[in-house]
């Protein structure tokens, strides 16, 4: 049985870590299930989404795209707000990337809400030959920051949807349990013009 609503809850999830990461291909193939080989840095913030269940409730899931901001260090706090997980991503080849992980975590606690769902994700398993980060250190730094772990291959498509999806689940749990109280982490509002609409009504009704 479904509901009348076409979802339950829309869950803004944001991707985020150095340029060339792959943050770009992590994000189309899970949304649409492609590949891009032509790997120039978009420009402009950009998100897709896509709907998937969970426990019979049909989360919509709206994942943004830094898209080439995060070379100019010009990431505002709009990118993160309402944003209830997050995807930290660095290529297990570019040790660099991996470096700047705790950057990006701080940055994200700075402007997002705290109790985000944050995954590390090492990306481009499938050149495990070229690797410059074991995976060991990499887990135990998540494990160590409290945050969830996983290895992806965009190209290949492995673990991507679970990455993804044990992300939106963990949020899920976090709403369902009502560890987070609702205006925190809850259903996020589609689109600008609403949440600014709530934000006005609960913070500045006039008398």
């Amino acid at each position: 049985m479904g509901t009348d609503l076409a979802y339950n809850f829309v869950f803004k999830v944001v991707l985020i870590g150095e340029s060339g990461v792959g943050k770009s291909n992590l994000l189309s193939r899970f949304t649409k299930n492609e590949f891009n080989h032509d790997s120039r840095t978009t420009i402009g913030v950009e998100f897709s989404t896509r709907s998937i269940q969970v426990d019979n409730i049909t989360i919509k899931a709206q994942i943004w795209d830094t898209a080439g901001l995060e070379r100019y260090r010009a990431i505002t706090s709009a990118y993160y707000r309402g944003a209830v997980g997050a995807l930290l991503v660095y290529d297990i080849t570019k040790h660099l990337t991996y470096e700047n992980v705790e950057r990006w975590l701080k940055e994200l606690y700075d402007h997002a809400d705290p109790h985000i769902v944050v995954m590390l994700v090492g990306n481009k398993s499938d050149l495990g030959t070229a690797r410059t980060v074991p995976k060991e250190e990499a887990k135990d730094f998540a494990e160590a920051k409290g945050l969830l772990y996983m290895e992806t291959s965009a190209l290949e498509s492995t673990n991507v949807e679970s990455a993804f999806l044990e992300v939106l689940t963990a949020i899920h749990m976090k709403v369902a349990s009502k560890e987070v109280t609702r205006g925190s982490i809850s259903a996020v509002t589609l689109g600008p013009s609403s949440e600014y609409k709530e934000e006005r009504q609960s913070c500045c009704k006039s008398t």
